[in-house]
């Protein structure tokens, strides 16, 4: 029996009614002004519209999906890529179902191509963050009503570098039989004008294919736009704006919008080969991540230890983690992240608890392992409130972890970087993780392997051709680094 991921948003996002959706749709396409008849050759390759619901973005979105009608048989098979908002995940996330489905019918997944991208190490299968998920489902019906049949490949995009996406992209890429389509919304929640500005700046970045100029309020696709724009780039691709506006502009008062925007990338005719410099996504790849955990622990890194502090008191008062208030937080310490809190007593060990993968806000990751660290450690009694006056913090931010590929152990200590990266490593039902930071106490590669294996329950000298080994970093603020240590409990 084919397993089908049915549609989540229809009703809310868009009409539900299958006529309903099929002539709302079709109103909007009908409504483009395209000033000429398009030849196949105006087909772009990629196009990039928004995702929020139809009242507000459909009338940008259709700017695009207007200009596939040449294609309409041609176009077989669409790549398409969004942001994750409700269940965190680390890479891109493949779905487990055989097929999707709107009103207007379902879509077989193309499970071919899906084969070539599945092994990859920053791709997984991930059902929850595909289950109601908008972001891509958004784009279906466009989808249906511009082409005729066709197979999909739906990718939500969590933690992960511009190159890993857009060597997904390289794999899948095709011929004029692929479309690649990127979700994205723009800026979120400022004021009309400042709205503009933000977007107006969003659309000069893509328009100079420069993913670096996309911080992260400006864009909540912005690491997959990020991806197409590192691949479309190195293509030699042209880019076009289709459209610009906001919520202001459509069906919302203009003191809080959300912004969208709509592209056309096209291929220019020049042969494309794959740089010889291009990293292999085993190996560890240049992320933007070391650069925006410093600038966040730098801005917030005392807020992190008092918010740390504050989930130990709350624990010692009633047993209970503390109940964080997100909305009166920072902006960036709201985006999903994965953190340690370690508790040290007198330099030595106390409790370290945290999340190898990103599953909720950050600000509350914190908080909730602070609790934990101080309580829920099993090698560790709870913390009393004696030792408070004894008690150093610290707290560790991770970078989404990737797999390593290695022939055998003498090939996996060659990779691993002392003092840098962190490890998980898993062989059947063990598994044990060590933060960078333990470098200081084991810094022989050997031995902060053996010892890794021991704490997962295997024996020091292990090796079998399941286990599994992934690396990451972190970013670290400590209590002690403070001007004024214990002011982190007052």
């Amino acid at each position: 029996m084919t397993s089908i991921r049915p549609a989540a948003v229809a009703g809310t996002f868009y009409p539900a009614s299958p006529d309903e959706l099929a002539t709302t749709v079709q109103g909007f396409l009908d409504g483009v002004n395209l000033g000429s008849d398009l030849s196949a050759s105006d087909v772009p390759k990629v196009i990039v519209a928004p995702h929020a619901g139809y009242i507000f973005s459909a009338s940008i979105a259709a700017q695009a999906y207007a200009r596939l009608a040449p294609a309409r048989d041609q176009i077989t098979r669409v790549i398409l890529l969004g942001p994750c908002h409700r269940v965190a995940v680390n890479g891109l996330a493949l779905s487990g179902a055989e097929a999707f489905e709107t009103p207007l019918g379902i879509i077989e997944l193309d499970q071919a191509a899906i084969k070539k991208i599945e092994h990859l190490p920053q791709v997984c299968t991930h059902e929850q963050t595909h289950r109601d998920e908008h972001s891509l489902e958004v784009q279906l019906p466009f989808l249906q009503q511009a082409l005729g049949t066709f197979t999909l490949v739906p990718l939500v995009v969590g933690g992960c570098s511009p190159q890993q996406i857009a060597q997904v992209l390289d794999i899948l890429w095709g011929g004029s039989e692929t479309l690649i389509v990127i979700s994205t919304d723009l800026s979120h929640y400022l004021n009309y004008d400042q709205a503009r500005q933000m977007d107006q700046r969003t659309c000069a970045a893509i328009e100079a294919m420069d993913p670096d100029a996309i911080a992260q309020e400006q864009a909540c696709g912005r690491i997959p736009l990020s991806g197409l724009l590192c691949s479309a780039k190195r293509r030699g691709m042209s880019v076009e704006t289709l459209g610009l506006n906001n919520s202001g502009d459509t069906a919302s008062t203009k003191d809080r919008v959300v912004g969208y925007g709509a592209w056309a990338f096209h291929e220019t005719g020049a042969p494309y080969e794959p740089q010889k410099s291009e990293p292999h996504m085993s190996e560890p790849v240049a992320t933007d991540f070391e650069q925006q955990t410093k600038d966040l622990l730098r801005q917030h890194g005392n807020l992190l230890l008092k918010l740390s502090a504050a989930g130990i008191k709350q624990g010692l008062a009633n047993g209970q983690p503390i109940n964080v208030n997100t909305k009166s937080f920072p902006d960036n310490l709201k985006n999903i992240g994965a953190c340690f809190v370690t508790i040290n007593k007198n330099g030595i060990l106390r409790g370290c608890i945290g999340s190898p993968q990103a599953c909720r806000p950050l600000i509350d990751d914190v908080a909730l392992n602070a609790f934990k660290a101080a309580f829920k450690d099993g090698r560790f009694p709870q913390i009393q409130q004696n030792e408070i006056p004894d008690l150093s913090l610290s707290v560790s931010v991770l970078s989404p972890a990737t797999d390593m590929s290695f022939s055998d152990e003498a090939d996996l200590m060659k990779q691993i970087r002392p003092g840098i990266d962190g490890l998980i490593i898993s062989d059947g039902p063990n598994a044990a993780l060590f933060l960078p930071s333990v470098w200081s106490q084991l810094p022989r590669a050997e031995d902060f392997l053996s010892r890794l294996k021991v704490k997962a329950g295997l024996s020091a000298d292990h090796w079998s051709p399941t286990f599994c080994v992934k690396r990451f970093i972190t970013g670290e603020v400590k209590q002690s680094d403070l001007q004024q240590p214990q002011s982190i409990w007052s």
